[in-house]
C-alpha cells in the first residue's frame, strides 16, 4: 500500500507539472517532447532490447500500439489544458474499464454479470462527472473520454505481447514507438522550447518512470484488490493541487463521480481476486503517459 500510494503522488506531480506548462507549448509537441527526453531511461534496459528476438507479428502489434498510445498521449496533454486537475484524474479511472470490456470483445474473456454490473456502475459515474444538459461538456472532456479509450486499447495489445516478451521490453518498446509516431505531429506544430519547458517535461519523464516503478513494487508485494483502494488518493491530491496552485473549484459531483468509477474497478479486482481467474485482465488506473 505504500509503494501504491507513493506511484500514485507520483503520477499526480507529473500530471501538475504538464498542466503548469500551461499554454506555452503546443499539447502534441509537449507530449513528443516527454517521450524523447524519457528514452534516457531505457539505458538499463538496451542489452534486454536488443536481445529479444521478435516476429514480424510482434512488430506490427508494436507499430500498432505505438501509433494508439501516441494519439493517446496527444489526447490527454490536450486535454490538461482544457479540463481541471481532477477532471483529469477521476476520468482516467475510466482505463480499466475499457480495457475490461475489450478482454471480452476481443481477447475471449468472460464477462460475468457481477463485472456488467460493475462497468455500469463506472458509466453512471461518468455521466455525474460529465452532467450532461447541466452543463457543457467542453472538447477537453471528450478529449479525456478518447484518452481513456485508446490507453485501453494500449493495454489490450500490451497483453497479447507480454504472452511472448518480457514485460520491460514491452515497455521500452512502448516509448520508442510511441516517440517515432509523434514525429510528423510535432514537426506539424513545432517552436523552438525554452529551457524551462525542456526541464519541466524532463521532469514528467521522471515522475512517470518512477511511479511506474513504484506501481510495480507494489503489485509485487500485494495482490492489485488490496493495492487499488489507495488509488483513490490521486483524486484527493489532484483535487487539492487544482485548488491550491492552480486556482481550481472543488467539484464534490466530480470528487463523487470519480469514487464511484474507482468503487466499480475496485469491485472488479476484488472480485478476480476472490475466485483467483489469473486468465483475467487485471485493471490498471495509472496514467501510463
Amino acid at each position: 500500500m505504500f509503494w501504491m500510494f507513493t506511484a500514485g503522488l507520483s503520477f499526480v506531480v507529473m500530471t501538475a507539472l504538464v498542466k503548469s506548462l500551461g499554454t506555452t507549448m503546443d499539447p502534441i509537441q509537449a507530449a513528443f517532447l516527454r517521450y524523447v527526453l524519457g528514452l534516457v531511461f531505457l539505458l538499463p534496459a538496451l542489452r534486454s532490447i536488443m536481445a529479444t528476438h521478435l516476429t514480424r507479428r510482434h512488430l506490427t502489434l508494436f507499430g500498432l500500439r505505438g501509433i494508439i498510445h501516441a494519439v493517446a498521449v496527444m489526447l490527454w496533454f490536450f486535454a490538461m489544458t482544457q479540463i481541471p486537475l481532477a477532471e483529469v484524474t477521476a476520468m482516467n479511472y475510466m482505463t480499466p474499464v475499457y480495457v475490461t470490456l475489450g478482454a471480452a470483445l476481443f481477447l475471449g474473456e468472460k464477462l460475468a454479470f457481477r463485472r456488467i454490473a460493475a462497468i455500469l456502475v463506472a458509466l453512471v459515474g461518468v455521466l455525474i462527472i460529465l452532467r450532461p444538459g447541466f452543463r457543457e461538456v467542453s472538447a477537453g472532456h471528450l478529449a479525456m473520454l478518447g484518452t481513456a479509450l485508446t490507453l485501453g486499447g494500449s493495454y489490450l495489445l500490451a497483453k497479447l505481447l507480454v504472452r511472448d516478451i518480457p514485460p520491460s521490453v514491452i515497455v521500452a518498446h512502448l516509448s520508442i514507438w510511441v516517440t517515432i509516431a509523434l514525429i510528423p505531429f510535432a514537426i506539424a506544430v513545432w517552436i523552438p522550447p525554452s529551457l524551462r519547458d525542456l526541464g519541466v517535461l524532463f521532469l514528467v519523464a521522471s515522475f512517470a518512470t518512477a511511479g511506474h516503478y513504484f506501481m510495480t513494487l507494489a503489485l509485487q508485494a500485494a495482490p492489485v484488490a488490496v493495492t487499488q483502494p489507495v488509488t483513490f488518493l490521486q483524486l484527493i491530491w489532484a483535487t487539492i493541487l487544482g485548488a491550491l496552485v492552480f486556482h481550481e473549484g472543488v467539484d464534490v459531483w466530480v470528487v463523487a463521480g470519480g469514487t464511484l468509477i474507482l468503487a466499480a474497478v475496485s469491485f472488479i479486482s476484488w472480485r478476480e481476486a476472490v475466485l483467483n481467474r489469473r486468465d483475467l485482465t487485471p485493471p490498471s488506473i495509472a496514467p501510463k503517459l
